[in-house]
């Protein structure tokens, strides 16, 4: 098992592409606390790892991550609990604000850049302070998105929030070096899970299939493979790397918004704030 023995702590890991990765670094060995502001999909992560004989070794902790104490509380659990912290994986992310830049408010901007700028920052900086006490380096992985790459894969503020991530993972990287700690980013593509799909999979895979060069649609399976190759000792000279996990999506170009008008909200005709699977109401309006 590539991972036994080691202590990931990973944040929006109740559900989706943090929910297969909690399984597969369980799987793989590790203890995992579960951190993601919805208590109640939370608990049925658990369950799950539970059932497949890891009640040992998983622990949950509702935490926002756009408040410090929160992450301090999530990060101190897996220290109490497991003796050593070894890999964060900054994944939590909602789809935040949608509309276009004429009717976007400050804030939904805010709400946006706190959950998914604000928190990858807090993770990291909080996880390289553990990392430099205990000595021994250890892993930061930072889930961006094939958004923040260019102007049309995705919202305005969801896209410029994931090329924060992006550029913060490659700084981070090069301030962390010498104490032996990586920083990388996943950048996903369409991959189904409930905050992409929205619970209606049977409709959203087909079109996400249809829309990239590989075919069929992307899981939160395919992400969780590519974090552990990350958490690894196989990843060792891998660090201010961003992992582009797409189905060959943005080497045929994405064009969101002639694709998904729903999705992109360009041409939905509503603006406001989605907030993903944290079990909070969205707040939209028709234009």
């Amino acid at each position: 098992m590539r991972l036994q023995g080691k202590t990931a702590v990973i944040t929006g890991g109740a559900s989706g592409m943090g929910r297969a990765t909690v399984l597969r670094f369980l799987d793989e060995g590790a203890n995992v606390v579960v951190a993601d502001f919805n208590a109640e999909t939370g608990a049925e992560t658990v369950a799950l790892a539970a059932e497949r004989g890891h009640e040992q070794r998983v622990r949950f902790i509702r935490t926002d991550v756009a408040s410090e104490a929160d992450v301090e509380a999530m990060l101190k659990l897996a220290v109490d609990d497991f003796g050593r912290l070894d890999v964060v994986f900054n994944n939590a992310g909602v789809g935040g604000a949608i509309g276009p830049l004429t009717e976007t408010t400050v804030e939904a901007w805010d709400y946006t850049f706190d959950v998914l700028g604000k928190g990858v920052f807090l993770g990291m900086k909080h996880a390289a302070r553990i990392f430099i006490a205990q000595g021994g380096g250890g892993a930061i992985i930072n889930t961006a998105s094939i958004a923040g790459l260019s102007g049309d894969a995705g919202p305005m503020v969801y896209s410029a929030a994931k090329a924060a991530v992006i550029s913060l993972t490659k700084s981070g990287a090069v301030e962390l070096a010498p104490h032996f700690v990586r920083v990388n980013a996943i950048l996903p593509g369409f991959i189904s899970t409930p905050l992409a799909h929205g619970g209606k999979v049977e409709k959203v895979e087909p079109m996400f299939a249809k829309s990239q060069p590989w075919p069929e649609a992307g899981q939160g399976e395919h992400i969780a493979g590519a974090a552990l190759f990350l958490a690894t000792d196989d990843a060792r000279f891998v660090t201010g790397e961003s992992l582009v996990v797409d189905g060959g999506l943005t080497a045929a170009g994405p064009e969101l918004s002639k694709r998904f008008a729903q999705i992109s909200a360009r041409g939905a005709g509503v603006v406001g704030v989605t907030k993903g699977s944290t079990g909070a109401a969205p707040e939209l309006r028709k234009l």
